[in-house]
């Protein structure tokens, strides 16, 4: 194998810097979590996903509103969950329609969790 030349490193360089810069840009622009409501929840909050059932927690010291993004699109309503609660939301079903993550949702169509 042989090294690059010094102006393909440079060039690689460059590239690179071009492109973090352009994610920071990016960083600085995006709206607050608090007005996406296409944001990951906080760490705090998790998930548990079964055939049946998805359970949601709480772990923040704030309520969230959250709801579950599943393979085919289906839209599950949207939950608000107390400090320390949680919600049950579908599982993923006899199609096998997965569970693929958690995003912060309106509060304006919202029912109140379960625990």
């Amino acid at each position: 194998m042989t090294n690059p030349s010094p102006t393909t490193r440079t060039s690689r360089r460059i590239a690179f810097a071009a492109v973090a810069a352009g994610g920071l840009l990016t960083l600085a622009a995006a709206p607050s979590a608090a007005a996406d409501t296409a944001a990951p929840p906080p760490e705090c909050v998790q998930y548990h996903s079964s055939w049946r059932y998805t359970h949601v927690s709480n772990g923040c010291e704030s309520t969230v509103a959250v709801t579950v993004e599943y393979t085919d699109g289906q839209e599950a309503s949207c939950r608000v969950i107390e400090p320390g609660g949680w919600a049950t939301f579908n599982g993923y079903g006899p199609q096998l329609n997965y569970v693929t993550g958690l995003r912060v949702c309106a509060p304006d169509s919202t029912t109140t969790s379960d625990g």
